[in-house]
């Protein structure tokens, strides 16, 4: 599988969803991918929830919050 550079598809901007993270080009917020998956939709489900997106802003979504919040040491 091939590594999805996070930050060419999220976008936090003031004037969109209150300065959230969101996918590009939508006004899904990062929070919301990531919840559904949380919750056990499959990126599949997330996929059929939000028409919008694509497999790789979901892998997006993954990757910024993983940077964003890193492990414990």
């Amino acid at each position: 599988m091939q590594k999805v550079h996070w930050a060419e598809r999220i976008v936090v901007d003031p004037e969109i969803h209150h300065g959230e993270p969101c996918v590009r080009g939508t006004r899904i917020p990062v929070a919301v991918v990531l919840g559904s998956l949380a919750e056990g939709l499959t990126p599949e489900a997330v996929l059929h929830e939000y028409p919008s997106l694509t497999a790789e802003d979901i892998q997006a979504c993954v990757a910024y919050a993983a940077e964003v919040n890193p492990p414990f040491p």
